[in-house]
């Protein structure tokens, strides 16, 4: 641990179905110190695995890692433990977490009391496939460290600033009355963009912005003035893009024809549209769209290229929502890192004059558009635990 100095931290954790991201900053200064994760939870036939990187990352490393079959909470308790054993000169002073749904009342970040976990845990229904793993930290230091600040960031709380019909189902009065609204998602992502377009600067910054995340979750985002708008995603995370495993928008009519007229359950349904479907499901090969990309079969050819036409065809629906398009961006695993499924998706826009740089997208350069483009089109990389980091540090400033 040469070269750290004694310092209280803020840890940033982000839960996901199989894995626990985290990063540790200094709590004064939020420079960051390392970052990592623990990945393979409770998948089948793969042991749990630690990795880190980073200035405490040698230290963080040196013993013993996690159980093999450690759950979510084990994972939360071994990393506290870990970072209070072998970086002991790293105090924590608070841990942020992602959740994924805050509902209609969370539009801020929170400091978590036990009440507030059981108002996030009434939410879990709404997105059956990450509340759950978002609590299950919480839940566990809330037991075995209950005076650690802990700080709950809410994927939805970004666009909150939406305006009402943005908002709205096409359902009785009602619903939307009990809270059934388009809520969205991705937004520690989205507003860590924000901050950065701000940052940039730019005759563009403050326009008509489409932020597209597009990792093994997706959605696309419209912002004007750096502010939510509209967006993909809706009651659920299900809506909206073709993702990794989840089919996004599907007709509610198919819908109900798999259960009236082919016997399927509740349960079944929820398997096919969470697990089954989006690229695993047109390839027949793999959820992951790298895999897909050195596999040259017609099946996977498909599965890619349905994934940018639905894009595309979603980003034309936000430009509506916008009246118009200054600025395109990339992000997240796929929109950062894959130059052929931005340029996919980009062919489509050239109504938009769009125009791309091919060599600066090869290069995943900040800039991918040609100078005539009419739309400026970026690659920026995200960071939601930058976002949690700071939110975290706000809360704790703030007594």
């Amino acid at each position: 641990m040469s070269g750290l100095v004694s310092t209280k931290v803020v840890l940033a954790l982000n839960a996901g179905s199989s894995s626990l991201k985290f990063a540790l900053y200094e709590a004064a200064t939020l420079a960051p110190l390392c970052r990592g994760g623990v990945t393979a939870i409770k998948e089948k036939d793969q042991p749990a695995q630690f990795s880190a990187k980073g200035e405490a990352a040698a230290a963080l490393s040196a013993g013993a890692g996690p159980a093999p079959d450690i759950d979510h909470e084990g994972a939360a308790r071994w990393l506290i433990g870990a970072i209070g054993e072998r970086l002991a000169a790293l105090p924590i002073a608070a841990v942020g977490h992602r959740v994924v749904h805050g509902g209609a009342d969370f539009d801020r970040p929170v400091l978590v009391t036990p009440d507030i976990l059981k108002r996030l845990e009434a939410l879990s229904p709404l997105a059956p496939s990450h509340q759950p793993h978002n609590l299950a930290p919480i839940r566990s230091l809330l037991e075995s460290a209950p005076q650690l600040p802990q700080i709950a960031c809410f994927d939805t709380a970004f666009h909150r600033t939406q305006p009402r019909l943005a908002q709205l189902f096409p359902l009785p009065r009602e619903f939307a009355e009990r809270g059934v609204l388009r809520y969205g998602f991705h937004g520690l992502s989205y507003q860590f963009i924000a901050e950065e377009l701000r940052r940039l600067g730019g005759a563009r910054a403050e326009g008509r912005t489409i932020v597209a995340h597009l990792g093994h979750g997706a959605s696309l985002c419209a912002m004007r003035g750096l502010e939510s708008v509209a967006t993909t995603m809706g009651f659920t995370a299900l809506d909206g893009l073709m993702m990794g495993t989840r089919s996004g928008a599907i007709d509610p009519g198919l819908l109900l024809h798999l259960v009236m007229q082919e016997g399927y359950s509740p349960k079944d349904v929820h398997s096919l549209l969470y697990e089954r479907s989006g690229l695993l499901g047109v390839s027949g090969i793999s959820d992951d769209l790298r895999a897909l990309e050195e596999n040259a079969t017609p099946a996977a050819e498909e599965a890619m290229a349905l994934f940018a036409y639905r894009a595309a065809r979603e980003i034309g629906s936000l430009v509506s929502a916008l009246n118009g398009l200054d600025r395109l961006v990339f992000t997240a695993g796929v929109g950062e890192n894959s130059p052929s499924t931005r340029a996919r998706i980009c062919a489509s826009l050239g109504y938009l004059g769009l125009a791309l740089d091919e060599a600066a997208n090869a290069r995943n350069a900040l800039t991918i558009s040609a100078p005539s483009s009419g739309v400026e089109t970026m690659v920026v990389p995200t960071n939601e635990e930058a976002v949690i980091a700071q939110a975290a540090q706000h809360l704790l400033h703030a007594g």
